[in-house]
């Protein structure tokens, strides 16, 4: 009995560790995309219109990279960690060569496709032809970015983190610095010209993180499991076998992923094409329709490179979800993987409501804050708060849907959320008093048809054990404390300090708030608590304090 309780305590603390990891590494991802985007906004001559370059082309590449590589981590960690689980090293290792091959070829195509039909894509699909040169610079990138999502595929699927942790953190960095430093060197050009400028490093910082992935996997490949020698000629028949494995999960995860994607890819799409028409009576020219389409799209990607943080921290343990479940359904131990499932939707809760209300709240001075010269957009950042939360579930959900097997539904849930906002933004948008504004709109339905598929299906495989009041009403209560907190602390700071220092003070006592709520009203309990960064410190403190009490 001990040795049972010793063995799920380590796997609580593998999970949170790798979930820990995965969240510190999402943070800075995010933070550092975050610090290069206001910086490269607020250059002269960049502003909104570079941004809607930068962001419609960077969203065309992101659909072809999806299509050849984004589901390929949770695939490929998936289909190791099953046979990991069960003692099959060898078959372990070549699945993740098989897929090495499969998906370099794959990642080649696309590459080869976008750079060879940049003018196509940017002047019949989008109708700005200037954003071909953001599309060619971001095209060899797609080959390596799906070879590097097997090799942190097959990381995450031997237990560890740490390699996809850090290979996604040095590519962030090398982005951030190369981004800031081609527009800086590029001041006084075309928006468009700055735009490429500032993706071409997303090329380069691609190629080092996939250099690390290969340095670290050689450095480290006599501590993983041992390897039989591959051959491809001998074994001809189990690869054609494992490529139609691979194939028949990634498949519908990728499309999953891809659908998800195309959401973005609508907004893109319609935005480009339909502001045109909707102020086609009101602007004269065909270059300044153009340009207005272009503001409003930077304007919408402005808004989602804020929500997209949270977002990171959610998408954690999703990432970590996978395996774990995974593992847990081929060693038959169903009731592990409905704990994790029930605790990943409940932090899910904890960590976005919050975020959503506190940037609802301070919309408006949080953008004057990070972007001082383009500072327009509170409307719009206040309604992406709304589908953010939904997103954020969806993504936790689908973690455990992949987990046993379903990865079929996200892709079909998302698809239908995906028509219907096609339909909504080409209605709203084409409407030049609802414009960009119709964008968010339709995200929010599309995200709220796919939550109630998703969650349906998944409550069928899952026995997911949410308390009403312990999961959704008290981090409601606790997140509703914080929000009055964050808008009176504001009021007050506004009239005697400068606005800057007034919001990162209002920040800064929200998250205090929220803490002292969380723990006073006893959300979590000592395990949950223990699960934490120093957890076990923490919870002594907290009976020191007689917050809680000691369990006897």
């Amino acid at each position: 009995m001990e040795q049972e309780e010793n063995l799920k305590t380590r796997k609580t603390n593998t999970f949170m560790k790798n979930v820990l990891m995965l969240v510190f590494s999402q943070i800075l991802v995010k933070v550092l995309g975050l610090i290069y985007k206001i910086v490269i906004t607020n250059v002269e001559g960049f502003g909104n219109i570079g941004n809607g370059y930068y962001s419609t082309g960077y969203q065309i590449y992101a659909l072809l990279l999806t299509i050849s590589s984004i589901g390929i981590p949770n695939v490929i960690s998936k289909l190791v960690s099953e046979r990991e689980a069960v003692g099959n090293h060898n078959g372990a290792y070549k699945i993740f060569k098989t897929a090495l091959y499969l998906f370099t070829i794959i990642g080649l195509i696309f590459s080869l496709l976008l750079f060879f039909g940049a003018d196509f894509i940017a002047t019949k699909f989008l109708n700005v032809p200037d954003v071909k040169y953001v599309l060619k610079v971001l095209a060899p990138a797609i080959m390596f970015v799906s070879m590097s999502s097997v090799l942190r595929g097959y990381f995450s699927g031997l237990g560890t983190m740490k390699q996809t942790s850090i290979s996604q953190s040095l590519e962030q960095f090398f982005n951030c610095v190369l981004s800031i430093t081609f527009v800086y060197a590029l001041i006084g050009r075309e928006p468009y010209i700055m735009a490429a400028g500032g993706n071409l490093s997303t090329t380069l910082a691609v190629i080092i993180s996939f250099i690390y992935l290969v340095v670290i996997y050689k450095i480290n490949k006599k501590n993983l499991p041992k390897e039989e020698k591959f051959s491809i000629v001998k074994e001809r028949k189990d690869i054609i076998k494992m490529v139609k494995t691979i194939l028949a999960l990634s498949i519908p995860m990728t499309f999953g992923s891809v659908i998800s994607v195309v959401n973005s890819v609508i907004d893109t799409a319609t935005i480009s094409n339909f502001i045109q028409q909707a102020y086609i009576n009101i602007i004269p020219t065909k270059a300044a329709l153009e340009e207005k389409a272009m503001e409003l799209a930077g304007l919408l990607s402005k808004v989602e490179t804020i929500t997209n943080l949270p977002l990171a921290v959610n998408l954690a343990f999703c990432t970590a979800l996978v395996p774990e479940i995974s593992s847990s359904i081929a060693r038959k131990d169903k009731k592990s993987a409905e704990n994790r499932m029930t605790f990943s939707i409940f932090a899910s809760i904890l960590i976005i409501l919050p975020c959503a209300v506190g940037l609802s709240v301070l919309a408006g001075p949080i953008l004057k804050l990070l972007y001082p010269t383009a500072s327009d957009g509170a409307l719009l950042l206040q309604l992406a708060t709304v589908q953010m939360i939904l997103n954020a579930l969806n993504n936790t959900i689908n973690g455990g849907l992949y987990g046993v097997n379903k990865a079929y539904v996200p892709a079909v849930s998302i698809l239908i959320g995906c028509i219907v906002k096609f339909i909504l933004n080409t209605i709203l948008i084409s409407n030049p008093n609802i414009n960009v504004y119709g964008a968010e709109i339709s995200s929010f339905v599309c995200q709220l048809i796919a939550f109630i598929i998703s969650f349906t299906i998944l409550k069928k495989n899952l026995n997911v054990n949410i308390k009403f009041t312990k999961n959704i009403l008290k981090p409601v209560i606790a997140t509703g404390i914080m929000g009055l907190s964050a808008f009176l602390i504001y009021r007050l700071c506004e009239c005697i300090i400068p606005l800057s220092i007034s919001t990162i003070i209002s920040i800064i006592i929200a998250v205090l708030v929220y803490a002292v709520c969380i723990f006073t009203m006893r959300i979590l309990n000592e395990e949950e608590i223990k699960m934490m960064p120093f957890g076990d410190k923490l919870y002594e403190k907290l009976v020191k304090f007689k917050i809680y009490k000691e369990n006897t």
